[in-house]
């Protein structure tokens, strides 16, 4: 039997990951997970394909009395907290995607360009309804990465935490199995979610997931075993996009209803 086993989130793309028990999907997936992001001045995404130690920063984001706080805690201690106030609307682009974003008013941009040696500006996502800064829902079975290990780490476990899925699936019969739900609907706790695309490996799985340093050669092993797809991708778990929002748990049941 399929069932979710672990949840996975962050309020700022890059930082340490939280593990709720339950979250509620959205049109947008968990409407607040990787709604932050850091930005260089000219634009560009600032993530842990530039700088894997950003997953030693631990954000907190939480509505109190009709606002918004956010909390930065950094690998010291120290901790950057205050009352979120954004900047008027602009357009960001990224992977593709153009999105209406508002760069994040307060103490927390000095702080971050201070501790990353450049300059750096935090920017929240409005996720208006006809924009996509990211994929919704990101899907990877246990027993696709107990394969992994057992093709690159002598069948030494691997941390799925470094692939940073939203859902983290047990039960599956064989490895890749979710591969093979690509144009299926699936439907998880009191959700329902379409299975759109694989999902592109890229440098941050190679990246330990608590210290953020290279600990293991992921994107060789699946180029070994897996091999090199649609040209030059590699991949690993499944994306899919929301067709019915509803609350999901883990220990939740998975149900492939088919296309």
């Amino acid at each position: 039997m399929l069932t979710v086993s672990r949840l996975s989130t962050t309020p700022i793309r890059g930082f340490a990951l939280h593990h709720p028990q339950s979250v509620e999907l959205s049109p947008h997936g968990v409407i607040d997970d990787r709604r932050f992001s850091m930005h260089t001045a000219d634009g560009r995404l600032f993530d842990r394909t530039k700088l894997g130690t950003l997953v030693q920063l631990q954000a907190e984001f939480e509505s109190v009395d009709g606002g918004e706080c956010l909390t930065i805690t950094f690998p010291g201690g120290e901790t950057v907290s205050g009352a979120v106030e954004l900047d008027s609307p602009t357009s960001l682009e990224f992977h593709n995607r153009a999105f209406t974003a508002r760069r994040v008013i307060g103490p927390w941009a000095d702080a971050l360009s201070a501790w990353a040696d450049r300059r750096l500006e935090l920017y929240r996502s409005e996720r208006l309804p006809h924009e996509r800064d990211r994929n919704g829902v990101s899907i990877l079975s246990e027993a696709s990465v107990a394969e992994l290990a057992r093709q690159g780490n002598h069948g030494q476990p691997v941390d799925p935490r470094r692939f940073r899925m939203l859902i983290q699936v047990a039960g599956a019969e064989r490895p890749h199995q979710e591969d093979g739900w690509l144009g299926d609907e699936v439907r998880i706790g009191d959700a329902l979610v379409h299975v759109t695309r694989l999902d592109p490996r890229c440098v941050i799985t190679t990246q330990d997931p608590d210290t953020g340093l290279r600990d293991f050669p992921t994107l060789h092993v699946l180029r070994d075993y897996r091999g090199l797809r649609d040209g030059n991708h590699l991949y690993f778990g499944v994306y899919a996009e929301v067709v019915e929002p509803g609350r999901i748990a883990v220990g939740d049941p998975i149900e492939v209803l088919g296309g």
